[in-house]
């Protein structure tokens, strides 16, 4: 007889991912008859009768395809005025070292005439800009989910599929493409309109880096 404790698997290093749903309970096999008990409510012995009229004959989540909603078991979708407060926060935080970094390296262009302005300048501030905030998104999400605004306002980032933390390339491609225009134009009425369609956007709330992602935003 063997002394050696018995072997269990590792738990799974992401407390938030979804579990898998537990498995119903199998009545006996080779006793029963189709004829023995009507099921409840007077239904037909033959199966589920068609949904409605107007009800999605496929079954499953909001986007009605036939699969199971990929939000169940995940916290509630996070409001997205508070998705707009912290993504504030951050752009001060990363906005500060920026102008730290573009006075070190004097990149910096500040000249409201525009007949003075330095294009070379401009756009290495602006490109700095970019650099920043992508590393410092990537980093965050990649962690925990949580940028620091994120996390002040009880928010993170999920995967839309299974409700884990995002991977390093999932984190990196979310925040290039929300943040690589900022090197080139349009730097402030890209970042509005990517975020800003979870404002507008049905069933998940997503915005276009979201979608680029296939992540969502959710309740921490």
């Amino acid at each position: 007889m063997s002394t050696e404790p018995p072997q269990y698997p590792p738990p799974d290093d992401d407390p938030f991912k979804k579990q898998p749903p537990q498995q119903p309970h199998q009545p006996p096999q080779g006793g029963g008859s189709p004829y023995d008990t009507p099921p409840p409510g007077g239904g037909s012995p033959y199966g589920t009768p068609p949904p409605p009229y107007g009800g999605d004959p496929y079954g499953g989540g909001p986007g009605g395809h036939g699969g199971p909603d990929p939000l169940a078991g995940m916290p509630p979708l996070a409001d997205s005025g508070k998705r707009v407060l912290a993504r504030i926060i951050d752009m001060i935080l990363v906005g500060i070292v920026v102008y730290l970094l573009s006075w070190l390296f004097g990149t910096s262009e500040y000249d409201i005439d525009p007949d003075k302005v330095n294009t070379g300048k401009s756009f290495g501030q602006s490109l700095l800009a970019a650099v920043l905030y992508i590393a410092y998104d990537t980093f965050m999400i990649s962690r925990t989910g949580q940028t620091l605004g994120k996390k002040w306002l009880g928010m993170r980032v999920a995967n839309l599929n299974d409700g884990a933390t995002p991977t390093v390339s999932t984190a990196l491609a979310r925040a290039a493409v929300l943040w690589l225009p900022f090197a080139f134009c349009c730097a402030c009425i890209w970042t509005a309109i990517c975020g800003g369609w979870s404002f507008f956007d049905k069933p998940y709330k997503q915005g276009l880096h979201d979608k680029a992602a296939k992540t969502v935003v959710v309740s921490a």
